[in-house]
């Protein structure tokens, strides 16, 4: 009974599962590389065990190619068995030949490799039905990569609370459409994706279930590696068929053109943060976009607009200033209060994501068609102050589900705004004085923070110096290994011998 409950705990597996990982660091694979790597192991062992069960089995993977044909090996056959699978499963068609394409394998020794495969993996049953144990410890891992800021995981990571808040109010359902055009590694969809699921998976007919499987869920990443890692853990959530022709991650700038698919439901974290400024003028080749601008989160917010539905849903992670920067920007928030029901705004607290100090907002908006009066969408904006006296951080006092309990219960999901109250944390802002604002500055503020006389217990800031000590401490290391070789690098072999 231990070793089935061991199997069976998804934390045991994240920290197996990352001890390898700092393994197969000190032979040079990065935490993403090794991230990359068990997504393709984890894949062929999980179509094995489809493959191979009792009920409806379903062979995903060609003999040959398949995961006994990797057990089986050991030494420089494994590793060998391995680049073969990589290879021939690329050129395979449908979903299956994109997830795999470009595939390398990056482990380069091959006892390191036979652990990974046959001490770890193969011993573990990965696709219960009473947990998500694969998914929980695919995404405890990508979580773990985030929290290491020198690999740069922690752009592709929104909180996993954060993500299950804005489904929990956008409610998907059956007969939605959902849409992230910056997906990273698929969070949005596999949460929205899960929620209809859970919700509604009585009602769900076979064409409805076709086409969340293939279609009604999609997103667009720029980077080909991370869009990669979106496909394969999709996949391993369950959404998603592998030979269907239908790709649910686009690989391209989601910006460049004018949308060609529409959504009824659109949740997004656009990337912030370092490299937030863009020169691309997206404007000039949108002529349906209101301003021109630099700012890629404006343009995102311009963007999410025109690939939404009438009547449809959003829910998106914006930085501060979006929410106050003059010019394109007071532009871009009149239209978006003309145009939009823009109903929320929940001011997030600062410590919940990787990268520190970032200052966060969701912003919910329903599109609607233009009103014969001429008047404004939005009637009132509800604002939630999650940020004023909060404190977190990401090891000594995590972010979890429970703290957004009290945002819910007021936001009242499927009901009507007007039933709303106000509490001293949510408080209503008219239309009229929305607009009135100097520059339509939507930086709205109203409780005071009292943390100023607070402190901190004397262990709590005693861990985060040592937290953030040991961040520096790598980054400086990091930065002395590269110099190391790069003066290596330089040396003549014949001067140094």
């Amino acid at each position: 009974m231990s070793v089935a409950a061991e199997e069976l705990d998804p934390r045991g597996l994240v920290n197996r599962l990352w001890s390898y990982c700092e393994l197969l660091r000190h032979s040079g694979v990065s935490t993403l590389d090794y991230v990359e790597q068990l997504t393709y192991l984890l894949f062929l062992k999980m179509a094995h065990e489809r493959a191979t069960r009792r009920i409806n089995p379903e062979r995903i993977i060609p003999a040959g190619l398949d995961w006994p044909s990797l057990v089986h090996e050991d030494g420089d056959a494994l590793l060998d068995q391995y680049e073969t699978i990589l290879a021939d499963l690329a050129r395979q068609k449908g979903m299956l030949g994109s997830i795999f394409k470009g595939a390398k394998n990056k482990i380069q020794e091959p006892a390191v490799l036979e652990r990974l495969v046959k001490d770890l993996i193969n011993k573990h049953h990965w696709s219960s039905e009473d947990t998500d144990v694969k998914g929980d410890a695919y995404e405890g891992l990508l979580q773990r990569g985030a929290e290491d800021r020198k690999t740069g995981a922690g752009q592709y990571f929104t909180p996993r609370p954060v993500i299950n808040t804005m489904v929990e109010c956008v409610q998907p359902g059956p007969t939605d459409t959902v849409f992230d055009p910056a997906c990273g590694t698929g969070g949005f969809l596999i949460a929205a994706y899960a929620h209809i699921v859970k919700q509604h998976a009585a009602q769900l007919d076979s064409a409805q279930r076709r086409k969340l499987m293939s279609g009604g869920i999609w997103g667009v990443e720029l980077v080909r590696e991370t869009a990669r890692l979106a496909s394969m853990n999709m996949l391993l959530h369950g959404l998603g068929l592998p030979n269907d022709e239908e790709q649910l991650v686009e690989v391209r700038d989601s910006l460049a053109k004018s949308p060609t698919r529409f959504a009824s439901v659109v949740l997004a974290n656009p990337p912030f943060g370092v490299g937030t400024v863009t020169g691309e003028n997206y404007a000039k080749a949108r002529p349906e976009l209101w301003t021109e601008t630099t700012n890629k989160q404006l343009n995102f917010v311009q963007h999410i607009y025109t690939t939404m539905k009438m009547h449809g849903r959003a829910a998106v992670v914006l930085p501060d200033n979006v929410l106050f920067e003059s010019g394109s920007g007071e532009t871009i928030r009149r239209e978006l209060l003309a145009r939009c029901d823009v109903h929320t705004l929940l001011r997030l607290p600062t410590g919940i994501f990787y990268a520190g100090g970032v200052k966060a907002n969701v912003i919910f908006f329903d599109k609607k068609p233009p009103r014969t009066d001429g008047s404004p969408a939005t009637k009132q904006l509800w604002v939630y102050d999650f940020r004023t006296d909060q404190h977190f951080t990401m090891k000594q006092r995590p972010l979890k589900q429970e703290h957004f309990d009290d945002f819910l219960k007021c936001y009242r999901p499927g009901e009507r705004h007007d039933t709303r109250m106000e509490t001293e944390r949510f408080k209503a802002f008219d239309y009229a004085e929305l607009i009135s604002r100097d520059k339509v500055n939507l930086d709205l503020t109203f409780m005071r923070d009292s943390t100023a006389d607070v402190h901190e217990e004397p262990d709590v800031i005693a861990q985060e110096i040592v937290d953030e000590l040991e961040i520096a401490l790598a980054e400086f290391t990091a930065i002395t290994e590269s110099l190391k070789a790069l003066k290596s690098s330089r040396e003549d072999p014949d001067m140094s011998a």
